[in-house]
C-alpha cells in the first residue's frame, strides 16, 4: 500500500513547527552538504565514546583505513562514476550521475503519483535515518543533528531509489521507457557500476532498498525480488549462469544465510559455500593435529616439480577448491579449482570483500583464505601462465605480471582465525603430499631431466619386452 500523507505525529518536537516543503530542486543544493558540514575536530569525550561503542555493533559500512588501501592503492576503494554516500559524493568523477539520480527519482514519485515530501514525511520512510545511521563506521556523531539527519535521509532517498530503479529497468521489469529515459543517456556509465556498487565504502543498509522497493512496488509488477533483481543486475561481474543466482535464493534461508547487510555482502554471500561444507571440511582438519604449518602451501612451480598437478573443475562458485590425492605412479595429488575470470571488475570485488572481511566481524571469511590460497600459489608469471593454461585463470589483465602483483598485495597481512580457514583440510592434504617419497622423486627427476627420464622409460620397456621374449623362447625348449 502506498504511504499515507503526513504520518508524522504533531506532539513529535522533531517535526514541530512550519512543515518543510521537499522539492527535486532542494535535493540538487543538498548534493555534497553532508560531507562539507562535518566537524573539522573532535573530543575524546567519555560519551563519544560511548556513542561509538553502540554504533560498531551494528555497522557493516567502512571507510578503508589508510593502512589497507596503502597495500592495494586507494582508487581500489574509491567509486568511479556512482557513488552511495555519505562517505563518497565530492569526488569530480561522480558529478555527471547526480542528474540521473534525481531523474530516476522523480520518474518514481511520477508513476506512484507521490510528491517528494508525502514521500520522506510517511512514516515508513522517514524512521530509517535513525536506524540506518547506525551501519555506518565513522561520523556518527553528525546524525545526532536534526537537520543532518533530514540531509541524511533525502540522499539515502535518492541513493536508494536511483538503484532501484537501475535494477528494474536494466531486468526490464519495468517496461514503459519515455523517449528521455535516463538509462539511454547513461548507457556508457553502466560497465563502471557494477564495480562501484560492490565498493565496501560505496554501499547503502539493505534494509533501506527493501522498505523502498515495497513502496514503490506497483500492481502489475513482476514478482521478482530485490534479491534477485539486485544480483542480476551485478551477476554480470561473476558472468554466472542466472541458474546459479536463482539456485542460491532457493536456499537462501534464514537459517543458512542471514538478510544481506548491503549489495556487497549479498553478492559475496550468493558465492560463500554452504556452511555445512565449510564446518566438514574444519572438523576434518581439527581431528588430525599437526606439528606442521598449515596455512601456508608451496607455489604452483614447486608443486608441479613434486607431482601435484591442477585441473579446472564445475562449480557454482569460485571458491569452491578441492584436492584429491593421487593414485597413479606419475601423480601426487591434484588441486581441482573454478575458473574465475581475471579483470578490472574481478579486482574489484576481491580487493573489497577481502576488506569487508577484514573490518567486519562476520563468522566466515572464505574470500580471505580464498586470497591466501592465491598468494600461495602464486609467485611468478610462470605459475599465471600454468593457471591460464589449465583453463582456471582467464586473464584480462594484460601481463601475466600484472595478475601476480594484483594476488601477491591482495593476501598481504591477512588475518583470520583457524576456525575461519575453510581450506585447512586442502593445504593439509598438499603439504602432507609434498614430502620425499618416491613419488615426489620421480616427479623432480623427471621434470628437471625430461629426456633422461623418457629413455629411462623407454629402457624398462624394451627390458620388460626382452624378458617376456626369452622366456616365452625358452618355453618352447
Amino acid at each position: 500500500m502506498p504511504p499515507k500523507k503526513s504520518e508524522i505525529s504533531k506532539n513529535d518536537p522533531k517535526r514541530s513547527g512550519k512543515k518543510k516543503e521537499y522539492s527535486m530542486e532542494s535535493l540538487e543544493e543538498l548534493e555534497g552538504d553532508l560531507t562539507k558540514t562535518h566537524p573539522e575536530e573532535s573530543t575524546d569525550t567519555e560519551d563519544e565514546l560511548e556513542v561509538e561503542g553502540e554504533m560498531s555493533k551494528n555497522c557493516c559500512i567502512y571507510t578503508v583505513p589508510k593502512t589497507l588501501a596503502d597495500i592495494n592503492t586507494k582508487k581500489a576503494y574509491e567509486p568511479r562514476v556512482v557513488s552511495i554516500r555519505p562517505y563518497h559524493g565530492g569526488e569530480e568523477q561522480v558529478q555527471a550521475m547526480k542528474k540521473h539520480k534525481r531523474q530516476f527519482l522523480s520518474h518514481l514519485l511520477h508513476r506512484k503519483q507521490l510528491s517528494l515530501n508525502d514521500l520522506l514525511e510517511s512514516k515508513s520512510i522517514s524512521r530509517l535515518a535513525k536506524k540506518a545511521s547506525k551501519y555506518y563506521s565513522k561520523d556518527i556523531n553528525y546524525f545526532e543533528n536534526d537537520e543532518m539527519e533530514c540531509r541524511f535521509l533525502k540522499l539515502m532517498v535518492l541513493d536508494g531509489c536511483f538503484l532501484i530503479e537501475l535494477f528494474k529497468k536494466a531486468d526490464k521489469v519495468e517496461k514503459v521507457f519515455e523517449r528521455d529515459d535516463p538509462l539511454a543517456t547513461m548507457a556508457w556509465a553502466v560497465p563502471y557500476m557494477y564495480g562501484d556498487l560492490l565498493l565496501v565504502g560505496n554501499q547503502i543498509p539493505f534494509f533501506v532498498l527493501e522498505e523502498l522497493f515495497q513502496t514503490f512496488k506497483m500492481p502489475g509488477d513482476s514478482d521478482a525480488s530485490l534479491s534477485l533483481l539486485a544480483l542480476k543486475f551485478l551477476n554480470k561481474v561473476m558472468q554466472r549462469p542466472d541458474g546459479v543466482v536463482d539456485n542460491f535464493l532457493k536456499r537462501a534461508t534464514p537459517n543458512n544465510y542471514p538478510k544481506p547487510l548491503h549489495l556487497l555482502d549479498l553478492v559475496r554471500s550468493s558465492l560463500l559455500l554452504q556452511p555445512d561444507q565449510e564446518e566438514t571440511r574444519i572438523a576434518i582438519s581439527n581431528s588430525e593435529p599437526s606439528n606442521k604449518r598449515n596455512d601456508l602451501i608451496y607455489c604452483i612451480s614447486k608443486l608441479r616439480r613434486a607431482g601435484i598437478k591442477l585441473r579446472r573443475r564445475e562449480a557454482d562458485s569460485f571458491l569452491d577448491v578441492k584436492f584429491k590425492k593421487g593414485k597413479g605412479i606419475f601423480c601426487n595429488g591434484v588441486i581441482e579449482m573454478p575458473n574465475i575470470t581475471m579483470d578490472y571488475h574481478m579486482k574489484s570485488f576481491l580487493v573489497n570483500c577481502v576488506a569487508f572481511e577484514q573490518l567486519h566481524n562476520t563468522p566466515s571469511k572464505q574470500f580471505t583464505v580464498y586470497a591466501r590460497l592465491l598468494d600461495c600459489l602464486v609467485n611468478t608469471a610462470k605459475d599465471v601462465d600454468h593457471l591460464c593454461h589449465n583453463d582456471i585463470f582467464d586473464n584480462y589483465f594484460g601481463k601475466d605480471g600484472d595478475i601476480v602483483l594484483f594476488i601477491n598485495k591482495m593476501g598481504k597481512d591477512l588475518a583470520f582465525d583457524e576456525d575461519q580457514f575453510y581450506l585447512s583440510q586442502l593445504f593439509k592434504d598438499v603439504n602432507a603430499c609434498y614430502g620425499t617419497d618416491w613419488k615426489v622423486l620421480w616427479a623432480r627427476f623427471k621434470a628437471r631431466r625430461p629426456y633422461a627420464s623418457s629413455t629411462i622409460i623407454i629402457w624398462l620397456i624394451n627390458v620388460a619386452v626382452n624378458e617376456h621374449f626369452v622366456t616365452a623362447i625358452g618355453s618352447r625348449y
